[in-house]
C-alpha cells in the first residue's frame, strides 16, 4: 500500500491537505470522495531507502499494545463504533507503527472489511493470538470483552517478561563492566608497570607472567575480540531462525544450572495463559494450539505441543505427549487432564498459569538476592588479580632495595 499527499476542498469550500494511503490514485480518490473531499491534486510519496526504518523484532512495544486494548475496549463499552474507535486510537497512541497500521485499518474498515481480516494484513504489529480472539469476537459480537481478554493477557504477560528481565540483566550488566574493567587495566594500567618489572630483571611470578602475557595479547589482538562477537551475533541469529538449531539452543538453555527452571516456568506460564485466554474466546482447541506453537517462543515446548495436536487429531487425550517429555512437570500434565475431563479446560490452564507467573516472580526475588553477591565477589576477584599480579614483584623489589 503506498502513500499519498493530497489537496482538495470540501463541500463548504473549506481548503484540506494531508496524507493518505492507498493502493492506487484512483482509489484514495474514490475514499475522499466518500469523506466529502474533492481532490484537486494528488501524488504519491515515494519513500527513500535511506528514510526506511530498519525494525528489529516486534515493533511495537509491549506497553503500547497493552496501553491500545484497553483504550480499545473502554471505548466499546462505551458505546463507540467500531471505526471511530479505531480513528481515535490511531491519533492517539505513542507507537509511530501502530499508529500507521491503525490509520491503514480504518480505511479497510470504512470499506466494509472485518476488522481482523484488515488487522491479518498487519502481522507483524498484531499477533496471531489477537487477530483469532478478535475474528471470534466479531462471530459472537463480544468483541469487548475480547478486549478485556487480550488486555489482561498481555499485562501479565509483559509484567513476566519484566521479571525475568530483570533477573537476567544484573548479572549481564556486571558480565560487560567486568570486560571493559580488564580491557582497560590490561590496556592501560598493566603496561605502565610491565616495562619497570621488567627492566629490574629477575625472575617474576607466574600470576605476573600470566597478567603480563595476557595484556600484549590483548594490545596486539584486539581486533580478533570484535570479530568474535560480530561472530557469536551472526551464529546465534542464524541458529534462531533455523527451527532444528533453535530447538537445541532452548533445550540447552533450559537445562542451564540457576537459570534454566527460571525460564521453563516463564515459557509454561506463557504457553498456559495463552491457551486460556483463546479458549475462553471461543476459539477451537486445534487452531488454538496452532496459534501457541508459533507465540511460545520455545521450540522445545512448541514440538511437544504440535505433537499434542496431532494427539487429539487422532482422537487421544491432549496430555498423553505431555506426560513423556521432561519439559511439562506433573502439575502441568494434571491440571490439563482434568479440565479435559470436567470440560474446564480454560480455568485449569489459568490457574496454571497464576501458579507458574507467581513461581517465576519468586525465582526472581531469589536469583537477585543470589546473584548480586556472588558478581560483587566475582568482579572483586578479576580486578583483585590483577592487582595481586602487578603488587607482589614490586613488593619484592623494596624488599630487595
Amino acid at each position: 500500500m503506498a502513500q499519498f499527499q493530497f489537496e482538495g476542498r470540501t463541500r463548504s469550500g473549506k481548503k484540506q491537505t494531508g496524507m493518505i494511503n492507498g493502493n492506487t490514485k484512483r482509489d484514495v480518490i474514490a475514499k475522499l470522495r466518500e469523506r466529502g473531499v474533492a481532490v484537486t491534486q494528488i501524488s504519491e510519496v515515494k519513500e527513500s531507502v535511506f528514510r526506511k526504518d530498519i525494525v528489529i523484532g516486534n515493533p511495537v512495544k509491549y506497553q503500547d499494545f497493552v496501553i491500545y486494548l484497553r483504550q480499545f475496549s473502554t471505548l466499546l463499552k462505551a458505546g463507540v463504533t467500531l471505526v471511530d474507535a479505531t480513528n481515535i486510537l490511531s491519533k492517539q497512541t505513542e507507537s509511530k507503527y501502530l499508529r500507521k497500521a491503525l490509520a491503514e485499518v480504518e480505511e479497510d474498515i470504512r470499506a466494509g472489511n472485518p476488522f481482523s481480516d484488515s488487522a491479518a494484513k498487519h502481522k507483524k504489529i498484531f499477533p496471531p493470538m489477537f487477530i483469532n480472539m478478535m475474528r471470534a469476537g466479531e462471530a459472537s459480537g463480544t468483541i469487548d470483552e475480547a478486549l478485556e481478554r487480550l488486555a489482561d493477557h498481555f499485562e501479565k504477560q509483559y509484567q513476566t517478561r519484566q521479571k525475568v528481565f530483570s533477573a537476567m540483566a544484573y548479572p549481564t550488566v556486571i558480565g560487560f563492566i567486568a570486560i571493559f574493567v580488564v580491557i582497560f587495566l590490561l590496556t592501560t594500567v598493566v603496561p605502565t608497570f610491565a616495562n619497570m618489572l621488567l627492566s629490574f630483571g629477575g625472575e617474576l611470578p607466574a600470576i605476573t607472567v600470566f597478567v603480563l602475557s595476557a595484556s600484549e595479547f590483548v594490545q596486539s589482538s584486539w581486533w580478533l575480540f570484535i570479530i568474535l562477537a560480530i561472530g557469536l551475533y551472526v551464529a546465534f541469529l542464524v541458529v534462531k531462525s533455523k527451527p532444528t538449531s533453535k530447538y537445541y539452543l532452548d533445550f540447552a538453555i533450559l537445562r542451564l544450572p540457576i537459570f534454566g527452571k527460571m525460564l521453563q516456568k516463564a515459557a509454561l506460564a506463557r504457553m498456559a495463559r495463552t491457551l486460556s485466554s483463546l479458549f475462553s474466546s471461543s476459539v477451537p482447541i486445534l487452531q488454538a494450539i496452532a496459534i501457541v506453537e508459533k507465540v511460545v517462543e520455545n521450540e522445545v515446548i512448541a514440538r511437544t505441543l504440535q505433537k499434542s495436536r496431532r494427539s487429539l487429531e487422532a482422537g487421544l487425550p491432549l496430555t498423553e505427549p505431555m506426560r513423556d517429555h521432561w519439559v511439562f512437570p506433573p502439575l502441568v500434565v494434571q491440571m490439563i487432564a482434568i479440565g479435559e475431563e470436567t470440560g474446564s479446560l480454560d480455568q485449569m490452564l489459568s490457574k496454571v498459569a497464576d501458579f507458574y507467573e507467581t513461581e517465576v516472580e519468586n525465582a526472581t526475588d531469589r536469583l537477585k538476592s543470589l546473584i548480586e553477591p556472588l558478581m560483587i565477589v566475582f568482579l572483586a576477584a578479576i580486578v583483585g588479580t590483577i592487582v595481586i599480579a602487578i603488587m607482589v614483584p614490586m613488593f619484592q623489589i623494596y624488599s630487595e632495595i
